[in-house]
């Protein structure tokens, strides 16, 4: 692989889905943060821009509830979740996995668990499940998931927080882009369980040195784990290391939202099973990759009473003309965009309450392709008659959840879920 090529594909792994927002890569003259992403009848495929978006922009996607020709709500709903689970291709991963307790601590005020399960393939997923110390009965309860930011090293440490002891790197991220705040203990304390796994891919999920030929190394090992060298080296082969993986999981018959979908439905039933959850108050949420995932699980399970994606929310068209180059592999489904825009994989779950947060400077969307979106969503609750259970906010700044967020967040899950 040239120096060009990989410098490229480490710029789109880095920027993707997450917020690395501010590196200047060595090498490469791009800093995300000054990008125009929108320069007037340009796209990132030049001339072929306007005519590719041009191939489905003649009509309505053939499964939007904004065709005349859908009236019942639960008419669509099953048409089109039944369209989008074939298009996802998600995989039958089997039943309820056993659940392990590795550790039970106190911390922060709260009772903290470290779990693990061992899905029928892959290392076991690892995850932390917080809850307020002493709290009795049945609560509330949140799928929280962590984002990508070109960071495959970490998963769930990127939200939480279970020691004094957090890793440099993890307590660095937190603080530049979630206000310093590890959201899922912060949520937590408001009086809810709150389970975060590892993603497919991420941490304990990740891709091993020692599980694959030698030949796709490129020199790495599974040594020295936390040494931050290794660790950049690991992320950066493990960013480009995503086409192929996407590659694979097409060619099996499979899609990454549909892996993704399934490891996340997996925990999802492993939280509602919980005796210490109420599973009928059962919301989900995350930030750029966690609002990606957010999005379909939102979409597709209604005991997803509350969902609230952040910094995920724009349409295809955004994607193909301007920004797909700031996307991993994991956020595309083949043909999907011919079928439902964006946005209404998660207007699937009309009228279950909804929030969408924004922030008006993420340059990994178009502010005119987020508005957009928006618009899609409020078309679809009002058609519904279900405006109110509908909103979403537009925060200055960067690619970011900080705590001026994170509180909108929780109110609104107070609002329905308690």
């Amino acid at each position: 692989m040239d120096k060009k090529r990989r410098q490229i594909l480490k710029m789109s792994g880095l920027t993707a889905l997450g917020f690395s927002l501010k590196v200047n890569l060595k090498g490469s003259n791009v800093n995300v943060n000054k990008l125009k992403l929108v320069e007037p009848k340009l796209s990132v495929i030049g001339k072929y821009g306007e005519w590719a978006t041009n191939l489905k922009d003649k009509q309505l996607p053939k499964f939007s509830f904004r065709n005349n020709k859908y009236t019942d709500l639960k008419t669509w709903q099953n048409v089109a979740k039944n369209q989008l689970m074939e298009r996802m291709a998600i995989p039958e991963i089997g039943g309820l996995p056993k659940v392990k307790v590795i550790e039970s601590l106190s911390y922060d005020g709260l009772h903290i668990e470290k779990l693990t399960w061992q899905l029928p393939y892959g290392r076991p997923t690892e995850a932390v499940l917080l809850k307020p110390l002493n709290a009795k009965g049945k609560l509330p309860a949140v799928l929280g998931f962590h984002d990508h930011g070109g960071d495959k090293y970490f998963g769930t440490q990127k939200i939480t927080k279970i020691s004094d002891n957090q890793h440099p790197l993890m307590k660095k991220a937190q603080q530049d882009y979630y206000g310093g705040a590890a959201w899922a203990n912060e949520l937590a304390k408001r009086g809810y369980v709150v389970l975060v796994s590892d993603a497919f891919a991420f941490a304990s999920r990740r891709v091993m040195m020692e599980d694959i030929p030698a030949y796709n190394r490129e020199g790495l090992t599974d040594n020295d784990p936390d040494n931050p060298k290794n660790i950049s080296a690991y992320n950066e082969w493990a960013n480009h290391h995503e086409q192929t993986m996407s590659r694979s999981l097409l060619s099996a018959g499979t899609t990454w939202p549909g892996v993704f979908f399934a490891e996340d439905r997996k925990a999802l039933d492993i939280l509602c099973a919980r005796e210490d959850v109420d599973n009928e108050r059962v919301g989900c949420c995350g930030l750029s990759g966690g609002g990606l995932r957010t999005v379909f699980m939102g979409g597709l399970d209604a005991r997803i009473k509350c969902a609230v994606p952040v910094g995920f929310m724009t349409t295809w068209n955004d994607f193909a003309l301007n920004t797909s180059f700031t996307h991993t592999w994991m956020t595309y489904v083949p043909l999907l965009p011919n079928e439902l825009d964006f946005p209404e994989i998660l207007g699937l779950r009309t009228p279950l309450p909804t929030l969408v947060l924004n922030d008006t400077n993420d340059n990994l969307f178009t502010l005119s392709e987020m508005e957009k979106a928006n618009n899609i969503l409020k078309e679809i609750y009002k058609k519904a008659g279900a405006e109110d259970k509908y909103n979403c906010s537009f925060h200055p700044g960067p690619h970011k959840f900080d705590k001026k967020m994170q509180v909108e967040a929780f109110d609104w899950f107070d609002k329905w879920l308690k």
